[in-house]
């Protein structure tokens, strides 16, 4: 057999055993996406998406490492409006988190967040649940 052959088939066996080892999911746990968002300055966010009795739990969070700083925050899904207001980052570390429960509806949910404050900074992040 070819060397390269053996390489090939060696390397098949070993992943499958990994996933193998790895066993079935953690009991009570349900999916959980999670997406780094974009951010037009130095700011950093992330949205999380996870399944919570049943409904979405939404986690939206910027990170500005100063506090203070005021954001306008918008979470949608497709055209609706989950939710709009504003959001003050806070110590220690200078972020705010936006935390929502959403139903969860039949097929794909592509949830979208965005906050935006003066300066002009916007951050963006989206996620298919």
């Amino acid at each position: 057999m070819n060397m390269a052959i053996r390489v090939w088939l060696g390397l098949v066996t070993v992943l499958a055993l990994a996933v193998l080892a790895s066993g079935p999911p953690a009991l009570g746990k349900g999916r959980e996406v999670r997406v780094a968002g974009l951010c037009t300055k130095a700011s950093t966010s992330k949205l999380k998406l996870s399944e919570e009795d049943g409904r979405i739990e939404v986690e939206f969070e910027v990170d500005q490492n100063r506090n203070g700083v005021t954001w306008t925050v918008v979470l949608k899904r497709g055209t609706r409006v989950l939710f709009r207001g504003t959001r003050t980052t806070r110590g220690p570390s200078g972020s705010f988190e936006l935390r929502r429960l959403v139903s969860d509806l039949a097929g794909p949910d592509r949830i979208r967040a965005r906050a935006t404050r003066r300066g002009p900074e916007t951050c963006r992040a989206a996620a298919t649940f």
